[in-house]
């Protein structure tokens, strides 16, 4: 008995040395971002005491609604996998990859091995935890697609749109089209006979091992991926709403198509622009779409700051407590 606990000791030990780097990286990384970025915190600390409370409550409840319908997603893929897992579990982890996404920007990469290690932690088949992560992915793209479509309506009804615009969204569509057919041949190709050229690629070899292991039955299930789409959308309709309140605190009342489109213009920025967290093109393309629907530029700026503080700097603190306390509880 002693001496198979000491043999499990010495094979999890692995694991749990590179589930502590990786936490103890990711808070290393947000003390560094909140030094080099720490003149935009107090920027929004400031706006908060100038802005009209209920509309602030109004922009907090409405990003909480976006944490719920991201948890709603993982829990009804889990569910339909028949493995469900508690909604309050699955909210808190959403606040913990948001924060492993931010400090570390390698393209979602460090938020999605936190939510797959903390899914399988919770007693989540791996495959089911890795189902969950790719089909978040197909329903983000699926629902931005529609979402950027929705923004070329907007644009071209509200006689605003221009070449620069129209090509940005069209490559958008491309791009959002693309990633969820990518990742279904992955699955599709995980699942079967690897070209020779990845086989002989450890690294290569070891990432199709993982993403084949997500039920085909869950990967193929159409009205799942419909399901979650929707859930995806509503997530960035709120998104929207939260811009427009922003704007409305500040004592701003523009149009509705002001917020919607700043916010979705600046987000597709931020998927085809290299800079990491978007720090500098979202606010700049952001601040140009409301010009273009006729807020003030010290209003559109404001609300700006005032966003990303709701939708990036706010969220960190309850993803680095929680990540802090995954890091205390590795370690016993």
């Amino acid at each position: 008995m002693a001496k198979r606990s000491i043999q499990e000791d010495q094979h999890q030990s692995p694991v749990s040395n590179w589930r502590n780097w990786l936490l103890a990286a990711l808070l290393i990384a947000a003390v560094v971002i909140a030094v080099i970025h720490w003149g935009d915190v107090k920027k929004f600390a400031a706006l908060l005491k100038e802005a009209k409370p209920f509309w602030l409550l109004v922009a907090a409840g409405l990003q909480i609604c976006t944490y719920i319908g991201l948890a709603a997603q993982w829990w009804l893929t889990l569910r339909e996998a028949e493995t469900p897992r508690k909604p309050g579990d699955l909210f808190r982890l959403t606040f913990a990859k948001h924060f492993a996404d931010q400090v570390v920007p390698t393209a979602g990469v460090s938020g999605n091995v936190v939510l797959v290690d903390r899914l399988v932690s919770l007693g989540v088949p791996r495959g089911n935890a890795v189902a969950a992560l790719l089909l978040q992915v197909i329903a983000y793209y699926f629902s931005y697609a529609a979402g950027a479509l929705w923004v070329l309506v907007v644009l071209w009804w509200k006689d605003r749109a221009s070449l620069l615009l129209t090509a940005a969204v069209l490559l958008f569509l491309v791009v959002a089209v693309s990633i969820p057919a990518l990742t279904l041949w992955l699955h599709k190709r995980g699942q079967g006979r690897m070209p020779r050229w990845i086989a002989g690629w450890s690294k290569a070899r070891n990432f199709f091992d993982l993403v084949g292991e997500a039920p085909r039955d869950l990967m193929r299930d159409r009205s799942l991926i419909a399901w979650l789409t929707l859930l995806n959308l509503l997530v960035f309709v709120a998104d929207a709403f939260t811009m427009q309140a922003c704007l409305y605190a500040l004592g701003v009342h523009a149009m509705l198509s002001a917020g919607y489109t700043a916010f979705m213009m600046a987000s597709i920025a931020v998927i085809l622009g290299p800079i990491p967290m978007g720090l500098g093109s979202f606010e700049a393309v952001s601040v140009a779409m409301m010009r273009l629907f006729g807020v003030p530029f010290e209003a559109a700026v404001s609300a700006t700051l005032l966003f990303r503080g709701f939708t990036l700097w706010l969220p960190l603190i309850p993803g680095g407590i929680l990540l802090r306390h995954e890091l205390k509880s590795a370690t016993r």
